[in-house]
């Protein structure tokens, strides 16, 4: 079974536009949640980021990266 990787992002986020890059780049699979188009999932961002209002945040099963580190 393949993890699913879900990229949260915001479109005036330009390091989510770097993840993104990266991560088309590099030919990854993801999920994209546009918190712009779907605000109701900052909850969502709230709890894996630790309270804070910040993209990206990446989750990838138990693994959550928040903000841009570069992928690999």
């Amino acid at each position: 079974m393949t993890t699913t990787l879900t990229v949260y992002t915001h479109p005036e986020c330009s390091y989510s536009d770097a993840l993104k890059e990266e991560l088309d780049q590099s030919g990854a699979h993801y999920n994209e949640i546009d918190l712009a188009l779907h605000p109701e999932e900052w909850t969502t961002v709230e709890g894996l980021s630790g309270g804070e209002r910040i993209t990206p945040v990446m989750v990838e099963g138990d693994f959550v990266s928040v903000g841009f580190h570069g992928v690999g």
